[in-house]
């Protein structure tokens, strides 16, 4: 049953996944994915996968917790609205894999990004900043 309305739970909750995320090693991966994670094709998205490509780590960090993250708002464990307003950064990394999903799942398996993608479809919020973090990836990959 998902959650009509936020309270302190889900409060106290955002608040402690805002203290993990600035963890020194989930900073770092954070700001490399933000900085060098731009995949054009699913290959370039692919290749992450593999143990000796230098983003392998990043991505696989920053992509599971964004995972645990979601997945609490699709088991109603907290508010989805509430959560996505302050917990964007999940939305623009799904922006980036999102094109190249299937195949992704292919090579890595059917729950890739199946939370983030829950908040993508099934919360307004997410829905709307979705729209806006895809329109951020055009333009940053036309820019590049």
């Amino acid at each position: 049953m998902l959650k009509e309305a936020p309270d302190h739970h889900d409060a106290d909750l955002v608040l402690k996944l805002y203290d993990l995320r600035r963890e020194a090693v989930m900073r770092e991966s954070r700001n490399t994915m933000n900085r060098e994670f731009w995949p054009r094709t699913a290959e370039e998205l692919l290749a992450v996968l593999k143990p000796d490509h230098p983003l392998n780590r990043p991505f696989r960090q920053t992509s599971t917790y964004w995972e645990m993250v979601y997945g609490m708002a699709r088991h109603g464990i907290v508010h989805a609205d509430f959560l996505a307003e302050n917990s964007g950064e999940g939305l623009f990394l799904f922006a980036r894999v999102e094109p190249f999903l299937a195949p992704l799942r292919e090579a890595s398996g059917p729950r890739a990004f199946r939370n983030a993608e829950w908040i993508a479809t099934h919360c307004e919020l997410g829905r709307t900043m979705l729209e806006h973090f895809q329109a951020r990836v055009q333009r940053t990959l036309a820019a590049r």
